[in-house]
């Protein structure tokens, strides 16, 4: 079994209509055997093409079968009961905000304040040895959050879950390994971690970072038949995964470039944990999160010196366990029977009431949300390198606000929460239109008030 990412160069199709089913269609079409996708995103689009970027599951074990992530269920109705809003960062597409270690959290912490529940994913929260998520934030895995809002799964809340830790044998050092089982000991004495049963994996995988054309941060990761076969034989023994393993990279000297960069580099570790996070998850059917493991002893000990406030939690930790540990231990179960995710306590496609995401970010979960209806706030204000105009999406009416920062998009949140049409907010203030685009005038209202009044008397 391997994982790998391609390039798709695809026509545009009339007004953009009908997007899910045009890609589901045209993956489909040039998929090899024994493929399946993984993961999608378009990273460049104009009037004649969409430039996209699939990740590819390759296997030819039957039982690791994926479902499909182009399978779509449009949502009936909206429940009103709830906000409950989404919140996405892409990984490795070099988000101003969000796309270095944890440093979208804040945010996060702003946006759940007028939310029931905040939906998202590791690479917003995880920074190291910090995880300072709100209680009403649900950590989700991101191929989740897609099949949530394609409206194929369900979430339901936990109190605690049963942590798998997986950590990779280290080729040469057992230092790494006995600190990845001191953050697991750690987390189970300090916050009450559900983890008795840790499985250093030997043989082990192979993750490798790479940078695809358009400049995300990707990767390819082989040897998983070994991981997948563990992870099958004690499926009854947990409901969580968290995932330590070293992640090739070119050379050492990559770590000090990433720390010291004038040029805002993206981060190279990224991307192949978002690739492999989805393969888990999607194939096993659980949350599942990442952690990079040092490569030897030269790397830990490399002074970087004092670095950017964005980057500064992955220069101080030694393993980078601890967010991901708390984050998995209440991380909401997946449901997938049609008859459970209709009990009211499971959040669906229909309890989402609003998606938050960077300007220019088109994947399954903007698709999904253009297609049931969901509004999105598309914040301009958090730069990335995807080159994509929303605007050229059939948005129905009032379905997606652009605003310069998370703050505004606080302020949309909370209008449409409350019910209030955001241009009413706004000056100046536009008259309503009537279908025969007249206004009639004060003197003319007068007057067909006098009418009224005088038919009424006789």
């Amino acid at each position: 079994m391997r994982v790998y990412e391609t390039q798709l160069n695809l026509k545009t199709t009339d007004k953009n209509i009908g997007l899910l089913e045009y890609f589901s269609n045209e993956v489909s079409a040039n998929l090899a055997a024994n493929t399946y996708p993984i993961r999608f995103v378009v990273t460049k689009s104009d009037q004649h093409s969409y430039h996209a970027e699939l990740g590819v599951l390759e296997t030819d074990l039957a039982v690791n079968v994926p479902e499909s992530i182009f399978r779509f269920s449009k949502r009936a109705v909206e429940n009103t009961n709830q906000f409950n809003a989404v919140m996405l960062v892409p990984t490795g597409i070099g988000a101003l905000i969000g796309g270095h270690a944890g440093d979208a959290a804040p945010v996060s912490r702003l946006l759940a304040s007028v939310c029931d529940n905040l939906i998202t994913h590791p690479n917003v929260v995880n920074a190291s040895d910090i995880n300072e998520m709100t209680d009403n934030t649900l950590y989700v895995e991101g191929s989740v959050i897609s099949r949530l809002l394609m409206g194929s799964v369900g979430l339901q809340k936990t109190r605690s879950n049963r942590v798998l830790t997986v950590i990779e044998k280290h080729p040469t050092d057992s230092l790494f390994v006995n600190g990845a089982i001191n953050s697991v000991n750690a987390a189970r004495a300090a916050s009450g971690l559900d983890c008795d049963q840790i499985l250093v994996l030997d043989p082990a995988m192979k993750l490798i970072t790479e940078y695809a054309p358009s400049g995300r941060a990707i990767g390819k990761v082989e040897k998983l038949d070994h991981l997948f076969s563990k992870l099958h034989e004690l499926r009854a023994e947990y409901d969580n995964i968290a995932i330590t393993s070293i992640i090739k990279i070119p050379n050492r000297k990559l770590h000090r470039d990433y720390f010291h960069c004038k040029n805002d580099m993206i981060n190279p570790w990224g991307g192949v944990e978002a690739i492999f996070t989805h393969t888990v998850s999607s194939v096993i059917n659980v949350q599942s999160a990442h952690s990079p493991m040092l490569e030897d002893q030269l790397v830990s000990n490399m002074d970087v010196g004092v670095v950017d406030a964005r980057k500064a939690a992955e220069a101080i930790s030694f393993t980078y366990m601890q967010c991901i540990l708390k984050g998995l231990q209440r991380a909401p179960r997946i449901v997938h029977d049609a008859q459970v995710m209709s009990h009211p306590s499971v959040i669906c496609a229909e309890d989402i009431s609003c998606l938050v995401i960077p300007d220019g970010c088109i994947g399954l979960p903007t698709l999904a949300a253009l297609e049931q209806g969901i509004p999105v706030i598309a914040v301009r204000g958090n730069t990335n390198i995807m080159n994509n105009d929303l605007s050229m999406l059939p948005w129905a009416k009032n379905k997606i606000h652009y605003v310069d920062n998370y703050l505004e998009a606080l302020g949309i949140m909370s209008a449409l929460k409350n019910g209030i049409a955001t241009d009413t907010v706004k000056r100046p203030l536009e008259n309503a239109q009537g279908s025969n685009k007249e206004i009639l005038s004060v003197k003319e209202l007068r007057n067909a008030k006098k009418i009224l009044t005088a038919k009424v008397r006789t």
